[in-house]
Parts: structure tokens; sequence; C-alpha cells
């Protein structure tokens, strides 16, 4: 790479050693690395670092908080290679933003956001692709469907069977968050759990593929991919400390 600023020769570095890991942790498991969808979190980070993520060859991002994400959004709005996927809870009052200018939408955690959602993509004539987010970890603070114990995952389809029911809402597979304070090697549990909930899907609804796994950040993103991750969502191991 040649002319690159030290902020994108920092960050091109990132990335290939961020690329290098999953390479491993995809050999480890048998599969292939071009079978995993990076998505670097562009979450409190300027327009400055993403265009220098962007001269690096980075073109998938994660967004937190919609209303932070538009002054970036707008800056590359010619860039028709530029995926925006909203990973963060979304409040009814910031769903007309996602509906207009995201790509996806990996977090959709209650019945109530999803037909919200769904009227708003309407009024947009635009079909969202969408992941189901699940709390299997049982977390009181954690946002998603409550997951932790198999033996309720029946109550979870009539929810289920009514989004599949929406048509702006193309539903693609889950997402989950593994409590934060755990090890590593313990997050491995929760990434199986959302696994077989992908199952359980899969056999009732067999209609649908359920084939993104959104699952992996910095610090587990090689367990997650071992345990199945299709969407790993890294943001400072590549973009460095955040603003």
């Amino acid at each position: 790479m040649t002319n690159l600023s030290s902020l994108e020769i920092e960050i091109a570095r990132n990335l290939d050693s961020v690329n290098n890991r999953i390479s491993k942790a995809a050999k480890s498991a048998g599969r292939k690395p071009e079978d995993i969808l990076l998505v670097v979190v562009s979450k409190k980070q300027p327009v400055r670092v993403v265009r220098a993520a962007m001269n690096v060859g980075i073109r998938n991002f994660g967004e937190n908080y919609p209303e932070q994400a538009v002054d970036k959004i707008a800056a590359f709005i010619h860039d028709p290679n530029i995926r925006w996927h909203m990973i963060g809870h979304l409040q009814s009052r910031k769903i007309r933003i996602v509906a207009q200018k995201f790509h996806s939408m990996q977090s959709l955690d209650s019945l109530d956001l999803a037909v919200k959602l769904n009227e708003s993509l309407g009024q947009e004539k635009k079909i969202l692709p969408v992941l189901l987010q699940f709390n299997v970890g049982g977390e009181l603070n954690k946002h998603g469907w409550e997951a932790s114990k198999e033996e309720h995952w029946e109550e979870l389809l009539p929810d289920v069977a009514e989004i599949l029911k929406l048509p702006f809402l193309d539903v693609r597979g889950l997402m989950t968050m593994p409590p934060l304070e755990i090890e590593i090697e313990n997050a491995r549990m929760h990434f199986r759990k959302l696994y077989r909930l992908k199952e359980f899907l899969q056999h009732n609804f067999p209609q649908k593929s359920w084939s993104s796994l959104s699952m992996g950040t910095s610090v587990d993103f090689e367990v997650a991919i071992q345990e199945g991750a299709t969407i790993i969502r890294v943001g400072q191991a590549i973009l460095g400390t955040r603003v």
C-alpha cells in the first residue's frame, strides 16, 4: 500500500491481523473464511475514521445509534458498495432512520418493534434484511427475546410466526450478545445455544433458511466462528479506541 496516511496504515494492519485470525478460526472448525462476513463496528467513530477504513477496503459498517450514523451515511451516500448494518437496540422514534438509510438490521428484538419497522418500510417501499435478537444469557439488562432456557423455546414461536408474516421484513437469521464479563471460552456455550435455537426455528419454520448467525465481537469472535457464526461484529480491534 502506497500513499496511505498513518491512520490508514494502522487500520490496514489491524484488518490484516483480524482477517488472519478469522481464517485460522474458520479452518480450525472446517469452515471457509470467505463464508464469514466481517462487519466493522463504527459507532462513536468520526467520519474521518470511517473514510480511512473505506480507503483500505472495508465496506460493511455496524452502527448502534441511528442518529449518530446519519452524518456518516450521508458522507458516503454515493458509494453503492458501502453497507450499513444496525446492530444496537432501536428506539421507536428512530425507526424511520433505519427504514430509510440502513441496509440491514441485526438487532430486531420485539414483535412490537417489528410491526412498527414493517410499517415504516412499507412507506419507503423497501424490504429490509433483519436478524432476530435473542438473549441466551438470561441477563435482565439485555434486549432481545429471553431464550436462556431451552424448555421455554416453544413460547417464542407465536412472535416469530407473526414476524414472518410481515411483508417488508426479510428474516435471515439470529443475533446474540453473550454476557460481557464472562471468560472468552465461557462464551462458547452461549454461541452453541444460539446455534441450537437456529436449528429449532429452522425445524419449525422451514420456509426460511435461517442461515445467518451474528455473534462474536472483538473479544470473542474466534470462538463464535468455531461455533457457527456467519457474521462477526468487530470494532476496536480494527478501528482502535472509540472517541
